[in-house]
């Protein structure tokens, strides 16, 4: 299959509400033929990634807009448009395969139109986009209820946060402390010619200068190496784990969290994983064999605490509460087309809901580390308000730096937001809490 179109098809599921490029891309690429699989995933993750721009410029050139029948025939069109402004495949090609890709949705009177379209933007397009970047949601390729959330939040901040979106995350690694200091690690990167740096806020950060397949790393298939976010490496250290304690990581998938509890303590009583979703639990458990861990998987509603848990307290919980993944944009550009201003408050339920039902299984002295990766105060530092607030025995501990580093991200009235950063950590928040009593 042509990687426009099986990238356009992937996105087509998106704007058609159906699906995330997470599910919708993996069907496409198995068409490709390997050279072109990378090409495919730079077509649908750039078209997302600059989809509001891509959109309005489109409306621009459009003299009406396509039925709903027909987004795949507008998924297309953006990814010739995104080939033209964002990627180096020459301008004749980038018109001439996507123009051909309309025989093969079936669609054959839709060539002359994409055509003529893609060809005037060649001509004028940069032209039009200088005219419609006057609008924020063409200038930071944000739809405009994100655009605002964020100016509304962080006003000093919000087009760097924008910005830092819209960039290439980087490759980002955390060092297995059971098998290697994250020093000799970067001593074994500097021996294999690969360029790395240590995180600032993570003690088994490393940053690599240029992504790399995985595969290719030192000791990745003898656990000692992951791929993971500097922002999500923080829980492990801020959970204060020792020998002896029983923890558990609710909502836990794809495990990687998980591993590095126990990564970060050998010593503890044991570790119970919760997710809703039972096939999401398949890459928790490749997750812990590859690095040789073990932990009790449970695929179960968090909430419905009278269904999974056993009755015995645990002294530590964290708590990566599903949210809206405003801080993670850069790697899940889809999210600019899934997410709906609604879902917000929808969200923010949700995660109250579970602090509520867990904070019933943590043992008195205990203490509940929340998180997201969500960069909207409604998500964060508001719902640990009203939890405090209805929770007489919760009370919040400082989240203090580590190694002698400040603290990670922006002190919030409760909690701490680590805003998105280029060539740094994703967007995410963390608030601590202790259980200083139980309260019936």
């Amino acid at each position: 299959m042509n990687p426009r179109l099986a990238a356009a098809k992937a996105l087509a599921a998106v704007l058609s509400g159906k699906a995330s490029l997470n599910s919708s891309l993996p069907t496409q690429l198995d068409k490709v033929e390997d050279r072109d699989r990378g090409l495919t995933q730079d077509l649908a993750f750039g078209t997302a990634r600059w989809e509001p721009r891509l959109s309005a410029l489109a409306a621009k050139l459009l003299q009406k807009p396509f039925k709903t029948a027909d987004n795949d025939v507008q998924a297309l069109l953006l990814v010739g448009l995104y080939q033209l402004f964002y990627s180096r495949v020459p301008a004749h090609a980038a018109i001439g395969e996507t123009v051909g890709c309309a025989d093969k949705l079936k669609k054959p009177w839709a060539k002359a139109l994409l055509n003529a379209v893609l060809r005037r933007a060649q001509r004028e397009g940069e032209a039009l986009l200088v005219e419609l970047e006057h609008d924020p949601v063409v200038r930071t390729a944000h739809p405009r209820w994100l655009q605002k959330a964020l100016k509304a939040a962080w006003p000093e901040q919000w087009e760097a946060i924008c910005a830092a979106n819209n960039a290439h995350p980087p490759m980002i690694l955390r060092v297995n402390r059971r098998h290697k200091t994250r020093e000799e690690y970067l001593r074994l990167l500097v021996d294999a010619g690969i360029g790395a740096t240590p995180c600032t806020f993570s003690q088994d950060g490393i940053v690599l200068a240029e992504p790399s397949d995985v595969r290719s790393l030192p000791g990745f298939a003898d656990g000692w190496i992951s791929v993971q976010d500097e922002a999500a490496q923080l829980a492990a250290d801020l959970l204060e784990l020792g020998p002896g304690q029983r923890v558990l990581d609710a909502c836990c998938a794809p495990g990687g969290k998980t591993c590095h509890l126990l990564e970060v303590q050998s010593g503890l009583a044991g570790v119970v994983a919760v997710d809703l979703e039972a096939k999401r639990m398949v890459r928790v458990r490749e997750n812990l064999d590859r690095l040789g861990l073990s932990a009790e998987l449970i695929a179960a509603d968090a909430r419905a605490t009278d269904q999974w848990w056993d009755g015995k307290p645990f002294q530590r919980i964290l708590l990566d509460a599903p949210c809206s993944a405003t801080g993670v944009i850069r790697r899940h550009p889809d999210i600019k087309l899934t997410r709906q201003a609604d879902d917000i408050a929808a969200l923010a339920t949700l995660q109250g809901e579970l602090l509520d039902a867990l904070w019933s299984t943590l043992e008195v002295g205990g203490i509940l580390l929340y998180a997201t990766c969500s960069t909207l105060p409604t998500e964060n530092t508001e719902v640990i308000a009203a939890f405090l607030t209805r929770t007489p025995g919760a009370r919040e501990l400082d989240i203090a730096g580590q190694q002698g580093n400040p603290p990670p991200g922006l002190k919030q009235p409760h909690g701490r937001q680590l805003l998105a950063q280029e060539g740094g950590h994703d967007g995410f928040y963390y608030a601590k809490l202790i259980k200083i009593a139980a309260v019936a």
